[in-house]
């Protein structure tokens, strides 16, 4: 079996603009963003840290890092999911975000899970 199929962690994510909390007078834009963790190898492994890239609509990049998420670095066994919900703001109607969670495998092997791009836009901005 190859590495990529015994360390395998599939991320999905699923973006909403959270209208209450925005305020587009003063470039302030509040999106909502729920994340879904997945374990599709073949042994148990940790979430550990995090590494976000958010760029807005002007192209500005913001880089994140922290240990585990909201507060948790979950261990997912093999079929095992993990989901949460976070946020971030913009000072644009539009932005994306990608990165890496950094994981490590019951047998003491680290490697980076992707967080496919996704779109952060306030509805009705993009056509």
């Amino acid at each position: 079996m190859s590495k990529s199929e015994t360390y395998r962690i599939e991320v999905e994510a699923v973006a909403e603009y959270v209208e209450a909390q925005s305020n587009p007078e003063d470039d302030h834009y509040v999106f909502a963003y729920n994340i879904t963790i997945r374990n599709t190898g073949t042994v148990a492994a940790r979430l550990v840290s995090r590494h976000w890239v958010i760029t807005d609509g002007t192209g500005h990049v913001q880089e994140v890092h922290g240990q585990g998420v909201v507060g948790e670095q979950p261990l997912l066994a093999p079929g095992e999911s993990f989901r949460y919900t976070s946020g971030s703001v913009l000072e644009t109607a539009v932005g994306t975000m990608h990165g890496s969670y950094q994981m490590e495998a019951s047998d003491g092997h680290r490697f980076d899970a992707p967080i496919p791009a996704f779109m952060l836009a306030m509805p009705r901005v993009l056509h």
